[in-house]
């Protein structure tokens, strides 16, 4: 029988197959927390749940965020019209939002 390493994320339990994997995936809800968070507090009407949609949004896509920043309008429209491969269970945040 062969055993098979796997790599667990703490934050949505998911599994992987690398370390590198794992840790690039946890550092994408990471990034995405932080996005929710900003979100929230520059619209404080809007529900947490939306809130951390549009941030793991911005996560995944966070080199086409960089180059709208920079000036290059056509990367997040790219970005936006890309189907969306995979979902991510809500996420419990590691800090209550301020």
């Amino acid at each position: 029988m062969a055993v098979i390493p796997m790599w667990q994320v703490d934050r949505d339990n998911s599994m992987h197959t690398s370390k590198s994997e794992a840790d690039k995936h946890d550092q994408m809800l990471e990034i995405g927390e932080h996005f929710a968070v900003a979100v929230k507090s520059a619209a404080a009407d809007i529900s947490s749940a939306q809130a951390e949609a549009i941030g793991l949004f911005l996560s995944k896509n966070r080199d086409a965020v960089a180059k709208l920043c920079k000036g290059s309008n056509d990367a997040l429209a790219d970005a936006i019209a890309a189907p969306v491969v995979d979902t991510v269970a809500a996420v419990t945040p590691i800090r209550a939002a301020q």
